[in-house]
């Protein structure tokens, strides 16, 4: 009887055990959270954006006339005085090479000018015949009117014929000088390079000089050569009067008015201070890296720091630009404690070690943390991206 009570005992006191040892393995455990507090501090709300410095205005020489252009000495960061520095100088270039059909035919038109010159020579030989004849003429005419022998239409009669040898004769010089031009011109045409450059004096050039103030920003065509009109030779401008372009998206850059500071980062140097002076009322549709279609827009900003601080920038260099929507001090969470509920934004805040749903009203935020207008307090702690497993009362504790 002693003997089966203690086995009773002993299995009793295992069962309690086991029981006891299976509900507390099988009790609800906290759930390991991360926490952040609700504090009031600094929140900045920038739109962030890569841009590029460039000169404000910049001057670009273009050749005025087709010609042979020196070579150009100018470098690139050169400084230059508008109507004084010399930087380039064309001369009248060579002429192009013949083919056999055009000296064939550039030949020919030497020897139809000559044979019109021929002609025309001895036209001018007939003409004045005619006049040495008219002359005579007319003289013998003025005798006979003195001795009343001819009547006075007679004389006008070889006054007349004298005159009109003489026309003759000053319009057969005439036209003997035109041959004789265009014999001259048809021969020209046939002078080869060498013998041009023999002829030729001294050079006729037309200087291109700068047309403003400035430095030369570069120097597109350097080498000696055949230019056509309106080929860009040099770039210059005045990089003291920089100016910086950033590419925006269409929904970022309606957000902007001119007028916002910005903030110029990661250029090489120290923070830069930029002004928004523009933004380009046209959009242009850029295809991103990913390969979606995005309308973009151009807004330009200015330096508000002095030259001697961003002087080291250079036409075309990159910088990261950060254009400030909102800058002040607020209540503010991390952007990860936010999740939507329903239409409006809550949060899980812990109160006695267990979650509570709270709804709150959030005005200003970038990509890190949110302003919260109302339903939270200053001091209160809340669970940072809170999973599945979180619910209205759940234990919870601080990871």
């Amino acid at each position: 009887m002693r003997t089966a009570r203690k086995r009773l005992a002993i299995w009793g006191s295992l069962a309690a055990l086991l029981v006891t040892g299976l509900a507390y393995a099988l009790r609800p455990q906290p759930v390991p959270v991360d926490l952040a507090t609700a504090q009031t501090g600094a929140l900045r709300v920038t739109v962030d954006e890569e841009g590029e410095t460039r000169v404000r205005e910049v001057y670009t020489l273009h050749a005025p006339l087709r010609g042979q252009l020196q070579r150009i000495t100018a470098e690139a960061g050169d400084r230059v005085k508008a109507g004084e520095t010399l930087l380039a100088q064309i001369e009248p270039a060579a002429p192009a090479f013949l083919d056999v059909r055009t000296e064939a035919e550039q030949r020919a038109a030497v020897e139809a000018a000559g044979a019109a010159y021929n002609l025309a020579a001895a036209e001018l030989n007939k003409a004045k015949a005619d006049l040495a004849f008219a002359e005579a003429e007319r003289g013998r005419a003025r005798l006979l009117m003195e001795r009343n022998t001819i009547s006075r239409r007679a004389l006008d009669d070889a006054e007349r014929v004298y005159n009109v040898a003489e026309a003759n004769l000053a319009t057969a010089e005439a036209a003997l000088n035109v041959r004789r031009h265009e014999l001259n011109q048809a021969r020209s045409r046939l002078l080869s390079r060498q013998e041009i450059r023999n002829r030729s004096g001294p050079c006729e050039c037309v200087p291109l000089t700068a047309p403003v103030n400035g430095v030369v920003l570069r120097v597109m065509r350097r080498s000696e050569g055949v230019v056509d009109a309106g080929t860009p030779l040099l770039e210059i401008g005045d990089p003291d009067d920089m100016e910086i372009i950033v590419n925006l998206l269409s929904e970022d850059a309606v957000k902007l008015k001119p007028g916002q500071k910005a903030i110029v980062t990661n250029w090489g140097g120290q923070d830069l201070n930029a002004i928004v002076r523009r933004i380009e009322p046209f959009g242009q549709t850029k295809i991103s890296a990913l390969g979606i279609e995005e309308q973009r827009v151009d807004v330009i900003l200015d330096f508000a720091d002095p030259p001697v601080r961003w002087r080291s920038l250079g036409h075309g260099y990159r910088a990261d630009v950060q254009i400030l929507l909102f800058e002040g001090q607020v209540l503010k969470l991390p952007l990860g404690a936010m999740f939507r509920q329903g239409d409006k934004w809550a949060v899980f805040i812990v109160e006695k070690g267990h979650a509570r749903l709270k709804a709150v009203l959030v005005g200003q935020r970038n990509s890190l943390e949110v302003e919260i207008r109302d339903g939270l307090v200053p001091g209160e702690r809340v669970i940072l991206y809170p999973s599945d497993r979180i619910t209205e009362g759940v234990a919870v504790v601080e990871r």
